[in-house]
């Protein structure tokens, strides 16, 4: 055992700097194993794949060698709340309980922090036009006086979606860099500073990723220098990688690049008379295009979209407001800083829009004449790390806009590539990493040869604590009656519990008729879209005895402690839609390459994510619940195994009374569901249909 393997171990066991340092610490072997091997792998510069079930104690167990090391570690968090929690919470004490000097920073990405020009640019925005909004604003202005930091998170009851963010937060985009007046006082420049200084640096996947696809969010100066990264929530990294390694655009950037304009003008003579017809042209040809993808399917491919000749014409429309708004910029760029930023951001939408249609691109000199713009180093770099004739080009409708994307299918060469490049100690942990036994799946994708392995099971008893429940007769799954069969078989379950549920469904369609058939039963309902997700849980756990449904985002990144939360109900094996244009690309590469693709990859992904719901349950020793687990299939198709396997060893029962004496209730007053089902042969292929 290594030097610091041992000094790890030694910290986190009985009578270590943890547990004379810190109330209610209790020292657990698991936890110990894992920060050991954690150890190991900063010490011989190492891959690892970790996967550490619920209860493990992982944040200590990387931030204990982490800080120990004294190697420059940059630690990644799945979500800015994850972030945050780190940062703020569990970070501080196990510093001061080692006593050690490190310097530690936040960093997240530039949207994240207030922009003091922006800022002074809204100022007078005509489109605060309700007095809650304007009451939000003048909140913001006051707080901007006063912050150190400028993260908004600071700002307590302020929407994460709110319409107020883009107008007070910068972009890459439109960022104005060191020409803006600001740049002296500015909160992300000063963040990288501290981040560049310290010794243990806490991002996000998003900052780090859209840092390792050069897309320009400043962080790329501190990457080179880190010795170790640690990478969290690790099983959400192939996904928000592809994102990061294609590229996008929507109406919401092209509305916004409008707006800021008009806003630029005030100080420029004659530039709004000049800008405010393209502008009226690009707003006009936007609203146009929206109506016409309008009866198109909510996702689908460009091709899908393209065959419909009322929706190439309104892309040729929007490139030709677009081209015409560049025209009237061109020459007020060297009177405005911020009317340049907006020459630029025009010529990088045309290139995405017109590379996403499969357009040749414009004649380079005659945009860089027009506006003076930098090549496209961002685009280089994307195309050189992913194929794009490998690419998946698709879209996406939203209530009042849309967006338009290309998502590589395989990031493991460029996640490989950077990761051999850092010459640095990687280690991936999560809870939710193996299926069965194995890390060759999530190894696979990304990009990972022969990596270190670690399944350090969850150290709760689940025989003891918890009761996992598979309802006898219920349909099938594709079943028009399963979601009303469904809730008949969940109410007693309910009754036993006194509440005290989350229901997780695989639709939305589903989770709106359970919410119907919940509606006059005892216990207060919260459900998923009736108000927003920290509301949610908050009134959920200040219920006492709430019922909470929701859909695959409540899967993950949703902590209840204690009786608030005694059952989770998972209605069907969470297979991934079959109507996701790049989840139906890859699953057809696999096939093209002589692979199985509901083997390789929908029944992986599956049951990671059924594990991530399954979490919910227990999240501490004392926690007591039950875990319903309804789809037949489980127990009818031999992929059944393969699920039940990756679970923790839950005592499993179909009779309805072992639920009841498990929560002390009278089994005889509970109302039992009656209906009838045969299985049905084994049929590898059956899952993607639901």
């Amino acid at each position: 055992m290594s030097r610091l393997a041992a000094a790890s171990r030694e910290a986190l066991d009985q009578g270590g700097a943890l547990a004379s340092q810190l109330d209610n610490f209790s020292p657990r072997q698991a936890q110990q194993r894992l920060a050991a091997s954690i150890a190991e792998a900063f010490e011989q510069r190492e891959t690892l794949l970790a996967e550490a079930g619920t209860g493990t104690g992982k944040t200590f167990a990387y931030l204990v060698p982490a800080l120990l090391s004294g190697m420059k570690t940059i630690i990644s968090t799945g979500t800015r709340a994850l972030q945050d929690q780190l940062y703020h919470r569990d970070l501080p004490r196990v510093r001061d309980a080692l006593g050690t000097g490190l310097k530690s920073a936040l960093l997240k990405g530039r949207a994240n922090y207030l922009c003091r020009y922006r800022l002074e640019q809204a100022r007078g925005e005509p489109r605060l036009t309700s007095r809650e909004q304007v009451g939000q604003f003048q909140r913001i202005v006051a707080w901007s006086g006063r912050t150190k930091f400028g993260d908004m998170a600071e700002l307590e009851g302020l929407p994460e979606d709110s319409p107020l963010l883009p107008l007070v937060t910068s972009t890459v985009d439109n960022c104005l860099g060191s020409e803006c007046p600001f740049w002296e006082d500015c909160f992300v420049v000063q963040a990288r500073q501290r981040a560049q200084a310290a010794d243990l640096v806490v991002v996000n996947h998003h900052l780090l990723l859209a840092d390792l696809a050069l897309k320009q969010e400043g962080f790329g100066e501190i990457l080179p220098g880190a010795q170790a990264f640690v990478i969290d929530e690790a099983h959400q990294l192939p996904e928000l990688a592809a994102n990061f390694f294609g590229e996008g655009f929507g109406m919401r950037p092209l509305q916004e690049l409008a707006r800021d304009c008009l806003s630029e003008c005030h100080n420029v003579p004659g530039a709004l008379a000049a800008l405010q017809p393209p502008v009226r042209t690009l707003e006009q040809a936007l609203r146009e295009l929206r109506a016409n993808l309008e009866g198109l399917p909510a996702r689908g491919t460009r091709e899908r979209a393209l065959a419909k000749p009322e929706v190439r014409e309104g892309f040729d429309a929007l490139l030709e407001a677009l081209a015409q708004l560049r025209e009237a910029l061109a020459p007020l760029t060297e009177a405005s800083p911020g009317l340049d930023a907006c020459a630029a951001r025009n010529v990088d939408i045309v290139g995405r829009l017109r590379r996403w249609l499969g357009q040749a691109p414009e004649d380079a000199d005659a945009v860089e004449d027009a506006n003076d713009a930098e090549p496209d180093e961002t685009q280089a770099v994307a195309e050189a790390a992913t194929d794009p004739d490998q690419d998946v080009y698709w879209y996406e409708l939203t209530t009042r806009g849309f967006r338009c994307q290309r998502t590589p299918l395989d990031v493991s060469g460029p996640l490989r590539t950077h990761r051999e490049q850092s010459r640095a100690a990687w280690v991936f942990t999560s809870a939710t990493l193996a299926v069965g036994e194995r890390f060759d799946h999530l190894a696979l994708r990304l990009g990972l040869d022969d990596p270190q392995t670690l399944l350090q099971p969850s150290p709760f008893e689940w025989s003891r604590q918890a009761l996992c429940y598979q309802p006898a007769g219920l349909p099938e799954p594709n079943s028009r009656d399963y979601t009303r069969a469904l809730v008949a078989a969940l109410k007693p379950v309910l009754q036993a519990s006194g509440g005290r549920a989350f229901l997780l469904f695989a639709s939305h369609r589903a989770l709106r008729e359970a919410a119907e058939a919940l509606r006059d039963e005892a216990w207060p309902l919260f459900v998923q879209g009736e108000m927003p997700r920290a509301a949610l849980l908050q009134h959920f756990r200040e219920s006492g005895n709430g019922v909470l449904l929701g859909t695959a985002s409540f899967r993950e990144g949703v902590d209840v402690v204690g009786e608030a939360l005694s059952v989770v109900a998972i209605d069907k094996l969470p297979f991934a839609a079959p109507d996701d244009p790049v989840f139906e690309a890859r699953l057809d590469a696999i096939r093209r390459s002589g692979g199985n693709p509901f083997r390789d990859e929908q029944l992986p992904q599956a049951v990671i994510a059924l594990k991530q719901g399954v979490g919910r349950l227990i999240r501490s020793e004392t926690d007591r619940g039950v875990l319903v687990l309804a789809d037949p299939r489980l127990d009818q198709k031999s992929y059944g195994r393969v699920f039940m396997d990756s679970l923790p060893p839950f005592a499993r029962t179909r009779d309805l009374g072992e639920v009841a004496a498990f929560f002390g209730a009278d089994a005889q007053t509970l109302d039992a569901p009656i209906t009838t089902t045969e299985p049905e042969e084994d049929d590898w292929y059956a899952a993607a249909r639901f």
